[in-house]
């Protein structure tokens, strides 16, 4: 059994940590949410008062928070786990962030003798998460992965090492990239089959087992179908495809493909706003107002 530290329990950090638990290990945990904490605590978690506890008292502190300055914050912020840690410190990042900042962030954590980086993005969401079958793409030293191995595995099906520190965030931006174009095309899909007299779930069932099979069809399709993709994570979404965009000027390779799948989800940002009446706006109306209510108001 290790002591372990936790940041970061939202949909599928929760569960993540919770599997940690299961595993047999002692997670200590520490959030801004007071209900959040409340709900890892009545599973069996412990309370820290920083992240800087996290730090001093654990083998290593596993981080899965919404964006780069969240991590930057509780990593070297005030009472972050850096002002506590020691060399042999492992600290294992979940989030999804820019691989610049984590490369940034993981060498000057190492040049400052604080801990070893391991950037391991996850895909599979919360059903994976729950699962234990979250695909986990991992940057930094290979040993430095071996160490953190066996604790991933209580949440992880598939960790492959991809390369050195910032590596895992590079994969995990084109697996975002790759997912959420498969998204936006089938919710266009779905609107044609709609607008044509065809039933989508017949179309759904049609398409299992052919080229256009995959978890998004098998997960998330339904869920569109249903309106309660993409819910909260309207937000969320541009900013990862953010990423690969972003690192395409740096890198001078086109991104055309993600740039208009980003441009589509921003303005699904906009309709939301504009029609959503404060709650989630389905992706399928993304298609359906731009073709009625939108044209000619933008």
């Amino acid at each position: 059994m290790a002591r372990l530290g936790w940041i970061g329990l939202g949909d599928i950090g929760f569960p993540m940590m919770e599997r940690l638990l299961k595993a047999g290990h002692e997670v200590h945990t520490w959030g801004r949410s007071p209900q959040r904490v409340a709900a890892a605590l009545a599973v069996g978690a412990v309370a820290a008062p920083a992240p800087a506890d996290l730090g001093r008292d654990c083998e290593a502190v596993f981080l899965c928070v919404t964006d780069s300055q969240a991590v930057a914050d509780v990593v070297f912020g005030p009472e972050g786990i850096a002002t506590a840690s020691r060399d042999g410190t492992y600290l294992v990042d979940h989030s999804t962030i820019h691989p610049a900042r984590t490369r940034e962030m993981a060498a000057r954590l190492r040049a400052e003798g604080r801990g070893r980086w391991v950037d391991a993005p996850v895909s599979g969401g919360a059903v994976g998460a729950r699962a234990g079958t979250l695909a986990v793409m991992a940057g930094g030293e290979a040993e430095d992965l071996d160490a953190v191995r066996g604790w991933i595995a209580a949440f992880g099906g598939k960790v492959t090492h991809v390369g050195p520190s910032g590596s895992g965030q590079a994969c995990k931006s084109c697996n975002q990239a790759i997912a959420n174009s498969t998204i936006m095309v089938w919710a266009e899909m779905l609107a044609y089959a709609k607008s044509f007299g065809l039933d989508p779930e017949k179309l759904v069932a049609a398409t299992e087992g052919g080229f256009a099979d995959s978890q998004v069809r098998k997960v998330l399709v339904p869920r569109i179908l249903s309106g309660e993709y993409p819910g909260h994570y309207v937000s969320l979404i541009p900013k990862d495809l953010d990423i690969p965009c972003d690192m395409g000027r740096e890198l001078q390779t086109p991104m055309p493909v993600t740039s208009l799948v980003t441009s589509l989800y921003r303005h699904h940002q906009v309709l939301q706003e504009r029609f959503g009446g404060g709650e989630p706006l389905p992706l399928l109306d993304l298609f359906a107002r731009t073709g009625k209510e939108v044209r000619g108001k933008f």
